[in-house]
């Protein structure tokens, strides 16, 4: 249960970064958002690691760590990048797809999980999808970009997993190492500017500290449960989002949105009963 409950939250925690995200993105080129919120993530986790200090993992596992955090980064301007360009109906439904990585890695390692299980990991994916579409008709811009985005974030939970076998804190440090640099030279690329208005940066921030603390939550839940359960688990994030953007932009929430929160809730209910 308590990999359930760690999975929601880093569910809930990526959608109000992903929110914050997408609002930053609209001010500020995205790979300069992703560059300086997973920065802000970095500093976040080694003040946490210096105040617990726990103990060092091997130079392996630091290794998957740095792994995890370059395939999450090439997922996470993808994913910014496929919103700007085309519709939250085809692109974040993709990039949810993600979590059937870590499920097929699950599947070879012969840990398959029950049937009332599986059967919520449809449901859960599905309603997801469904609460991440746009009312109306889509342009399918950004399909590509949103394929990108399923691979990095499904390489991002198999390798962070992994990863935080010996030790989350450790693990989501490594994953920053590899990200941080990574999406900087990306923004010095492109001619991206780093230096923010105030409420951009604070925006930027926000979603920093909820994607590192989304990350230490899934790392923690992998260790408890099925990494391929959490992951689902988290891929819930367009719940969060799109429900933000109702409440707070005053987004339409159309009638299938609506059922596939439903849908979700529901899956979830069997996730946790299996």
């Amino acid at each position: 249960m308590l990999a359930v409950v760690l999975g929601l939250a880093s569910g809930l925690s990526w959608g109000v970064a992903d929110f914050f995200g997408g609002l930053a993105s609209r001010r500020a080129a995205a790979v300069a958002v992703v560059a300086l919120s997973q920065a802000a993530g970095l500093v976040v986790a080694l003040v946490a690691l210096g105040v617990l200090r726990p103990e060092v993992p091997p130079a392996s596992q630091l290794a998957i760590g740095v792994a995890a955090g370059i395939s999450g980064a090439v997922g996470l301007v993808a994913f910014y990048r496929g919103l700007a360009i085309g519709a939250m109906s085809i692109v974040a439904p993709i990039s949810a797809l993600g979590a059937l990585v870590p499920l097929v890695v699950d599947l070879v390692g012969g840990h398959v999980p029950s049937g009332l299980t599986l059967t919520g990991m449809v449901l859960a994916l599905g309603g997801a999808s469904l609460t991440a579409s746009a009312p109306g008709p889509a342009s399918r811009r950004g399909t590509g970009l949103a394929v990108v985005a399923a691979l990095g974030f499904g390489g991002f939970f198999a390798l962070l997993a992994q990863a935080a076998a010996d030790g989350p804190l450790w693990a989501l440090v490594a994953a920053r190492c590899g990200s941080v640099p990574l999406a900087l030279v990306a923004a010095g690329a492109v001619g991206a500017t780093l230096v923010l208005g105030r409420t951009t940066l604070r925006l930027v921030v926000g979603a920093g500290v909820l994607d590192a603390s989304a990350n230490l939550m899934f790392a923690y839940g992998s260790r408890e449960g099925l990494v391929s359960v959490v992951a689902v688990l988290g891929s819930l994030y367009p719940v969060a989002t799109v429900a933000l953007a109702a409440g707070v932009l005053h987004e339409r929430l159309g009638r299938l949105q609506a059922a596939g929160a439903a849908t979700a809730l529901l899956g979830v209910v069997l996730i946790a009963a299996g």
